[in-house]
C-alpha cells in the first residue's frame, strides 16, 4: 500500500471537519438586533480590509511568478501560485467564520459558560483545520504531479509571501485602532473598553480578526509547510521515498489528533484554561502514538522516533513556560501589577525585566531539543524534531483563533449592554484567550526557529558546505547583518504602528470634541473613518519589511558569496529567537497585568494604578501583535530565497 495517500485523506477530512464545526457554529443565534449590528459591523470591516490586502498582493504575486518563471521554471512558478492561493484561501475560510462566531459567543454568554466557550472554540477550530488541511491538500497535489521535491520550495515561497502581507499588514492594522481606542477613550475621556461612543472601537474588533485570526493562521501555515517540505528533501536524500512519506503521514496523523483533542474541550464550569490544555494534551498524546507507528512503518527506526518525540515535549514545554511567564495568576504578571501603583515607568521597567528573563527557558529549551534530536539522529533528527513540534499545528491554531473571537465577544456585550454577568463570562473566556494567544504567538516563533533552522540544514547540503568559518571577513559579515535583520524589521513594524496611531489618536480626539453629543450617547461616532485610517496605514507600512527580506539574501548571496549568505541565515535565526521571544513574552505580561487589575486588584478601574498598566499594555501591543510575531514570517522569506536560489549564487560564485 502507497502510505503517502493518506496525506490527502487527511487534508479533505480536516475540510469536511471544518465545515461541520462551521455549521455547529452558525447554528446559534446572534442575539439581539443591536449586537447584529455591531457583528456586521465587524464583519464588513474584516472582509473589506482582507480584499484591500489581497488586491495590493495580487500585482506582487505576478511578478514574482514570473521571476520564477524564467530562473526557476514553469513547475516552481506553479507551485508558487497555489501555496500564495492555499495560504489565502485558509485566511479567508478561517476569518469568514471566526467574525460569525463572536456574536454568537457573545450571545451564548447570557446563558452560561459552556455554550460561549464551545462556540468560541469551535470558531477557532475551523481556521486550524483549513490550516492545515489545505496545507497538506497543496503539497500532496504537488507531489503526486511527480514535481522535483526542490521544486516544492516554491509552495513554500507562495505561502511565506502571502503570511507577510497577513502578519505584517495585520498587525500593524490591528495595534494602531488598539493604542487610539485605549489612550484616548480609557485614560483621556475615562470611557470603559468597547465602549460604543469610541470611534476606534469597531476598528479595533477588525483588527482582532486581520491580526490574530487570518494573521496567525498564515504565519503558521507558511511554517508548517516550510518545515514538511525541508524533512521531505532532506528525508529524500537520506531514505528514499520512505523519508518523503514519513512526514507527510506525520501531519496527516496531527490532523485527526487534532480533530479527536476539539472534541474534548468542554467545561462545566471550570477553568476554560483546564478545558482548553485538556484538547491540546489529548491531541498531543494522539499524535505521539501515530507518528511512533508511522516511523515504523517507514524507517523503522526507533532513533528517528525519539527525535520526533523530543520536538513534541519541546511545544508542550514552552508551553508551560509561557504561560508561568504570561498568566495573570501566576507571579511575574502580578509584580508587573503591583509595580503600576508607582506609576508607568515602573510598570513598564518591571514588564522588559520579566520579557528579558522569559528568553532564557525559551533558549535553553530550544538549545536542549537541538542537542537531543541530533545525538539521535543527526542533522535529520533536528529537521524531524521540527516536525514533532508540528504534530498539533491544527490544534495551536484554533486555541489563538479562540482568542480574538472571546476578545470580540467581550466587545459586543459591552456595546450591546448586556448586562454584568455575561460580561463577567466574557471576560473570563478572553483572560484565558490572552494568555492561549500568547501560548501561541511563542510556539509561532519558536517552530519558525526551528523551522529555519531546517531550511537552513537544507540549505547547507544543498549548496555542499559541510562547514563555515567565522573567522572569514566575509562569514562574519553576514553573521552580524543577519543578527541585525530582525531588528531593523522589528523598527519597521513599530514605527509603522507609531504613525498609523498617532493619526488614530487625533481623528478619535476629534470626533470626541466635534461631534455633538457624541459623549452622551445621542450620537454615532464615524466608525468608517478609523477603520479607513488602519487599512491604508496597514498597507502602506508593509512595503519596506517586505523588500528588505526579499533583497537582503540576493544581495549577500551574489556579493560576498553562499558561506556568508550562511551566516546571514544563521545570524537571522538567533536574533529571531531572542528578539521575538522577548517582545511576544513583554506584551502578553504586559497586557494580563492590566486585566489583573481591571479584575479589582490593586485599586481597580478608574484608578491612576489602573492607567498606568494601560500605558504599559498599549506599549507591549505592538511588540506581541505586530513585531514579534511578523518576525517569523520575514525570516522565513529571507531563507526560502537563499534555498531557492542557491544554485545560482554557487553558480555567480565560480563565475567570478
Amino acid at each position: 500500500m502507497d502510505l503517502s495517500v493518506v496525506a490527502p485523506v487527511a487534508g479533505l477530512s480536516a475540510m469536511t471537519f471544518a465545515g461541520y464545526l462551521t455549521k455547529r457554529v452558525l447554528k446559534h443565534e446572534t442575539g439581539t438586533a443591536r449586537m447584529k449590528e455591531i457583528s456586521s459591523a465587524i464583519h464588513e470591516g474584516s472582509e473589506a480590509f482582507l480584499k484591500r490586502q489581497y488586491k495590493t498582493g495580487i500585482p506582487v504575486v505576478i511578478v514574482l511568478s514570473g521571476i520564477l518563471a524564467l530562473t526557476l521554471g514553469p513547475f516552481t512558478m506553479l507551485a508558487f501560485i497555489i501555496g500564495a492561493v492555499a495560504t489565502s484561501l485558509a485566511g479567508y475560510l478561517g476569518m469568514s467564520v471566526a467574525v460569525r462566531a463572536n456574536v454568537r459567543t457573545a450571545n451564548a454568554a447570557r446563558r452560561g459558560l459552556s455554550d460561549a466557550l464551545n462556540i468560541a472554540f469551535y470558531g477557532g477550530a475551523v481556521m486550524g483545520l483549513s490550516v492545515t488541511g489545505l496545507a497538506l491538500l497543496g503539497i500532496s497535489a504537488l507531489y503526486y504531479l511527480k514535481l522535483d521535491l526542490t521544486q516544492l520550495l516554491g509552495f513554500s515561497f507562495g505561502a511565506a509571501v502571502i503570511a507577510l502581507f497577513a502578519r505584517v499588514g495585520g498587525g500593524i492594522y490591528t495595534k494602531a485602532a488598539d493604542i487610539g481606542a485605549d489612550l484616548v477613550g480609557k485614560i483621556e475621556a475615562g470611557i470603559p473598553e468597547d465602549d460604543p461612543r469610541n470611534p476606534a472601537v469597531i476598528a479595533d474588533n477588525v483588527g482582532d480578526n486581520v491580526g490574530d485570526v487570518a494573521g496567525m493562521g498564515a504565519d503558521l501555515f507558511q511554517s508548517h509547510v516550510c518545515t514538511l517540505i525541508a524533512c521531505m528533501i532532506t528525508g529524500n536524500m537520506l531514505y528514499g521515498v520512505n523519508g518523503v512519506v514519513l512526514p507527510l503521514l506525520m501531519c496527516a496523523a496531527g490532523i485527526f489528533a487534532t480533530i479527536l483533542g476539539s472534541l474534548m474541550v468542554r467545561t462545566k464550569g471550570e477553568n476554560p484554561l483546564l478545558a482548553i490544555n485538556k484538547g491540546i494534551f489529548t491531541a498531543g498524546i494522539i499524535a505521539v502514538i501515530a507518528f511512533y507507528f508511522a516511523t515504523q512503518q517507514t524507517l523503522g527506526d526507533l532513533n528517528v522516533f525519539y527525535a520526533i518525540l523530543s520536538g513534541v515535549i519541546t511545544a508542550v514545554l514552552l508551553a508551560l513556560v509561557t504561560q508561568y511567564y504570561t498568566s495573570y495568576d501566576r507571579p511575574p504578571v502580578r509584580a508587573i501589577a503591583r509595580a503600576a501603583q508607582s506609576g508607568p515607568a515602573i510598570n513598564i521597567l518591571t514588564g522588559l525585566a520579566t520579557g528579558l528573563v522569559s528568553t532564557a527557558p525559551t533558549v535553553i529549551i530550544l538549545c536542549a531539543t537541538i542537542l537531543i534530536s541530533y545525538s539521535f539522529a543527526g542533522f535529520y533528527g533536528i529537521l524531524i524534531a521540527a516536525m514533532g513540534m508540528h504534530a498539533v499545528t491544527g490544534m495551536i491554531v484554533a486555541v489563538d483563533s479562540y482568542g480574538p473571537i472571546t476578545d470580540n465577544a467581550s466587545g459586543i456585550v459591552e456595546m450591546a449592554n448586556l448586562g454584568q454577568k455575561a460580561r463577567e463570562i466574557t471576560d473570563k473566556l478572553d483572560s484565558v484567550g490572552n494568555t492561549t494567544k500568547t501560548v501561541c504567538k511563542i510556539f509561532a516563533i519558536a517552530d519558525a526557529v526551528l523551522s529555519e533552522l531546517a531550511l537552513f540544514i537544507t540549505f547547507f547540503i544543498t549548496v555542499g558546505l559541510t562547514a563555515i568559518s567565522i573567522i572569514k571577513p566575509e562569514v562574519a559579515t553576514g553573521l552580524f547583518i543577519g543578527s541585525t535583520l530582525p531588528f531593523i524589521l522589528g523598527s519597521f513594524c513599530l514605527r509603522a504602528v507609531g504613525n498609523a496611531a498617532f493619526e488614530m489618536i487625533e481623528e478619535v480626539r476629534r470626533q470626541f470634541r466635534e461631534i455633538e453629543g457624541l459623549m452622551e450617547g445621542r450620537t454615532k461616532p464615524d466608525y468608517g473613518r478609523c477603520i479607513d485610517i488602519s487599512t491604508r496605514s496597514a498597507l502602506k507600512g508593509m512595503t519596506a519589511p517586505v523588500i528588505l527580506s526579499i533583497t537582503a539574501p540576493i544581495a549577500i548571496g551574489l556579493t560576498l558569496g553562499v558561506e556568508a549568505l550562511g551566516g546571514l541565515l544563521i545570524g537571522s535565526i538567533a536574533g529571531v529567537m531572542l528578539f521575538a521571544t522577548f517582545m511576544a513574552n513583554t506584551g502578553g505580561a504586559w497586557d494580563n497585568a492590566k486585566k489583573f487589575i481591571e479584575a479589582g486588584h490593586f485599586g481597580g478601574k478608574g484608578t491612576p494604578t489602573h492607567a498606568a498598566a494601560v500605558v504599559g499594555d498599549t506599549v507591549g501591543d505592538p511588540f506581541k501583535d505586530t513585531a514579534g510575531p511578523s518576525l517569523n514570517v520575514l525570516i522565513t522569506v529571507v531563507n526560502v530565497i537563499a534555498l531557492l536560489f542557491a544554485g545560482y549564487f554557487l553558480a555567480y560564485a565560480i563565475l567570478m
